[in-house]
């Protein structure tokens, strides 16, 4: 590999709309359980960073001109990997669970678990399942076979 090559995907940028990081807290925060890294002390109340697992990779959700009621649906999304097919049903449950509440922070969609995830089909594709944020950031979980 040439020694310029990227080695590591440090972070991934979630755009939420203005004045939505309590709701972005409690979905990553609680629900999915990422836990927080600092952020700049001039960025602290426009952006949050979540660690995922014991990092280095990181989640920065930040604001952006975005309305949750656009109509403009995204394919491009982040894939978090799970460690076994039974921690993925967990937080797949969790998520769905927490859509049901209908809380401002839920999930706008979350496949429903032990139903068909609405990805791609086909056996070269990990267990898996995908959920729209509150603001309608798509995300990929999956985990090994």
């Amino acid at each position: 590999m040439p020694p310029y090559t990227p080695v590591l995907l440090q972070h991934v940028n979630l755009p939420v709309p203005k004045g939505t990081l309590h709701l972005a807290q409690e979905f990553y925060g609680e629900v999915i359980g990422f836990e927080n890294d600092a952020v700049p002390q001039l960025q602290k109340d426009i952006l949050l960073w979540f660690r995922i697992g014991d990092g280095p990779q990181q989640i920065h959700v930040a604001f952006e001109n975005i309305s949750p009621e656009s109509k403009t649906i995204s394919s491009r999304h982040p894939c978090f990997q799970l460690s076994s097919p039974e921690a993925l049903l967990s937080l797949q449950k969790r998520i769905y669970e927490h859509k049901k509440t209908g809380v401002e922070s839920s999930a706008m969609e979350c496949d429903q678990p032990g139903g068909e995830n609405s990805g791609s089909k086909g056996v070269e594709y990990p267990t898996r399942f995908f959920v729209r944020d509150y603001a309608g950031n798509r995300l990929e979980f999956s985990a090994p076979k």
